[in-house]
Order: C-alpha cells, then sequence, then structure tokens
C-alpha cells in the first residue's frame, strides 16, 4: 500500500477476497530511507530520521487505508509499515499468506503489459499464489 491507484485498487480487490474468504488483511506499506549525496560523498540517515520516515510511513498507510474505510468495513485488517527493500519486504509478509496482491502502476499500450521490478521479483519468489490487479478501466 502506498496510497497509489494501483496499490487502491489492489486493496479493493483484496478486501473483497477477504471477505469471501473470512479471512484477515494485512495491507503493508514497505518504505525506504533516501540516501543523500553531498559533494559525492553519500550521508547514511540519523536514528532520527529513520524514526521520522517510519512516522510519515505509517500516516501514508493509515491514509490510505482510511481512504478504503467503506471497502474495509467488517473486514479485520492488520497493518504495517516496514523499512525495507519492496521486494523483499513484501516477500517477507507473504510468508505464510493465502495470497499476495499487488496493484500495478497502469502505464497504458505496450508499456502496460510488463511487470515492474517488485511485481516481478514477487512473482518468481512468492511462497504464495500472487494476484496482479490492473488499474482501473478509465
Amino acid at each position: 500500500m502506498d496510497g497509489s491507484a494501483g496499490s487502491l485498487e489492489a486493496l479493493r480487490w483484496a478486501a473483497e477476497e477477504a471477505r469471501l474468504r473470512r479471512a484477515r488483511l494485512h495491507a503493508v506499506l514497505a518504505w525506504d530511507a533516501p540516501i543523500r549525496v553531498f559533494g559525492g560523498v553519500s550521508a547514511v540517515p540519523s536514528e532520527a530520521d529513520l524514526e521520522e520516515y517510519g512516522r510519515a510511513a505509517r500516516a501514508r498507510l493509515d491514509a490510505a487505508l482510511d481512504e478504503a474505510t467503506a471497502e474495509l468495513e467488517g473486514i479485520d485488517v492488520e497493518r504495517s509499515a516496514v523499512h525495507g527493500a519492496p521486494a523483499a519486504v513484501l516477500l517477507e509478509a507473504a510468508r505464510g499468506a493465502a495470497q499476495l496482491v499487488l496493484g500495478t502502476r497502469g502505464h497504458g499500450g505496450f508499456v502496460g503489459l510488463l511487470l515492474g521490478s517488485v511485481g516481478q521479483q514477487c512473482t518468481h519468489h512468492a511462497p504464495c499464489p500472487v494476484v496482479i490487479v490492473p488499474p482501473p478501466r478509465r
């Protein structure tokens, strides 16, 4: 869940699936701290910076889930904002899961037929079935 249109569409699909299966839904937002470069030297974020980025990620996840309040009504939803590379975080979250549901960015034409790097890594390495939800049609 990153709040993008693709992730919200995936959330809606996963919520309906959870409702049908009477299952718990685990919404995951993977975040990573930006690396700053000054004069060719990279600076690692401080602990305080990491805490701030974590708070911002949790707020972004909460906002995305708040946008889907109606779709999530009556479903047990677990929320996780996890520091790490998106594919690694999602693959770890998929352990023991019935499905891993991912959204797409929604590029049109031929590019729209391609999976991004996170989607590719997840479809090749997930320990469970992966569902790729296309963006809503306009």
